[in-house]
């Protein structure tokens, strides 16, 4: 039950994520955070008040819906509706804050560990935050991108005048209309071309260029850095396990409820608090009281066994067992948190944000936000049993196979688009090559230029 209750909001998202994109398109951004946000308001309600479980997870479903339409709406509004320079610092600060929305989220709960109807407020304020921006948005304009691809150019002329200043907005104008007007162009003529375009995620001249400090090179650098947290973490886990205490015959009979497995195991000489853990879930680890690292007592888990323990000021461990390195695991952990936020975390939802035709942004957007919410599914339901099946430091380890594969992916396969003019842009992904130089340009004479000396448009 607790893990359908936790996967339905993935699932969810997954969903929002896959019709989110056809929705920014027919209806436009902000009418998609909008209705985002519905859902989301929706949901937390729902789950507040919640008779059963079942109600329970129909919440969580709306909540998820809500995630998954917003997490590739909000990006692509922002994108297309803040003025160039700042364009990519404002979507990665979109990414920071919802890091930071989620450490807020732990210290809200915190809160309520101690009020009556705990997990209803937890679950119920989430409404609050939901309601507020639903608010905001009616004083935020529509994007000018969606509203000159639909034909309302006054509309998003009006925009632009607000957004740019007066010696930038007609520059704006221009290369937004004729953006846009190249891309109906194309469109028409494949239409009645003989090789019809597929409705795929092809890129073409209304390719903008990152602003700010987002890019693949910052994302491989603190790629590098998850890969050094992951280490960390899979040495610490490692460690744990082949270092754990021993197990004491002396301290277990002190309590008079050995473990059953134990009096049936082949090696009894062999086992250690790692053994006795994984023996089985009703087995439970009680740590010496003279210090937490010496033998304990390996004990039937129950609340009785455990209230004993406690009573002669022993630790209790159920999930993992003592070690000299648990400090590490959280400074690993710490680590990831740090490098993940602002690359990983960040950068590729800002080249999803511009990287698209104007025409399939909002679908090809969806589609890379889909992708996302399901491999956040397919981590949720394979961690723990990962852990179970092969160890915590074996499960650390594929990550660490999958972050390399990435970096090797962004390396060759990604461009770098920060300060690169449009045309630059178009031409380099038109030849569609391998990028093994990914920190050097091409500028329009051939030469190689470093990338710090080009110009921002």
């Amino acid at each position: 039950m607790q893990e359908a209750i936790v996967s339905m909001a993935l699932a969810g998202a997954i969903i929002g994520a896959a019709v989110g994109g056809w929705i920014n398109d027919r209806f436009g951004r902000k009418k998609a955070i909008v209705f985002a946000d519905t859902l989301f308001f929706i949901g937390s309600a729902v789950m507040g008040g919640a008779p059963n479980p079942s109600v329970l997870i129909v919440g969580r479903v709306f909540v998820g819906l809500g995630v998954g339409m917003a997490s590739m709406a909000s990006p692509l509004y922002i994108s297309e509706a803040s003025p160039t320079r700042v364009r990519g610092a404002l979507v990665s600060l979109n990414g920071f804050l919802i890091t930071g929305g989620q450490f807020l989220s732990y210290l809200i709960n915190l809160a309520f560990t101690k009020a009556r109807g705990t997990w209803r407020w937890m679950l119920g304020v989430a409404a609050v935050p939901a309601l507020i921006q639903i608010i905001l948005m009616s004083t935020l304009p529509e994007s000018p991108r969606w509203l000159f691809r639909k034909g309302r150019e006054e509309e998003g002329k009006a925009i632009l005048r607000k957004i740019y200043s007066p010696h930038e907005v007609e520059a704006e104008i221009n290369t937004l209309r004729e953006s846009v007007e190249m891309e109906i162009r194309k469109h028409r003529k494949n239409q009645h071309s003989d090789n019809v375009e597929n409705t795929n995620c092809e890129k073409s001249p209304t390719i903008v260029q990152l602003a700010g400090f987002a890019s693949n090179r910052t994302a491989l650098l603190l790629l590098f850095g998850v890969v050094f947290s992951l280490v960390v973490l899979t040495v610490v886990f490692h460690q744990s396990t082949t270092h754990s205490p021993m197990f004491s015959p002396i301290e277990t009979s002190h309590f008079n409820n050995t473990c059953p497995d134990y009096h049936t195991s082949v090696n009894p000489g062999a086992w250690d608090c790692t053994k006795c853990l994984k023996a089985s879930p009703e087995c439970g680890f009680c740590a010496s009281s003279a210090n937490k690292l010496l033998p304990g007592a390996c004990l039937i888990s129950n609340v009785t066994t455990k209230d004993q323990c406690h009573i002669e000021e022993r630790l209790w461990y159920t999930r993992g067992c003592p070690s000299k390195f648990g400090w590490l695991a959280i400074v690993g952990l710490a680590l990831y948190i740090i490098f993940f936020s602002p690359g990983m975390g960040t950068v590729p939802w800002v080249v999803n944000s511009e990287i698209y035709p104007l025409r399939y942004r909002g679908i090809c957007g969806g589609m890379a936000s889909t992708s996302n919410w399901v491999s956040n599914l397919i981590v949720a339901q394979s961690f723990l049993s990962l852990t179970q099946a092969i160890g915590t430091a074996w499960t650390f380890m594929i990550f660490i196979f999958i972050t390399v594969a990435a970096i090797i992916f962004v390396i060759i396969l990604v461009p770098e688009t920060k300060g690169l003019p449009m045309e630059e842009v178009e031409k380099m992904l038109e030849r569609n090559s391998l990028n093994f130089k990914f920190w050097q340009r091409s500028s329009r004479n051939g030469e190689q230029v470093p990338a710090q000396k080009t110009e921002s448009i």
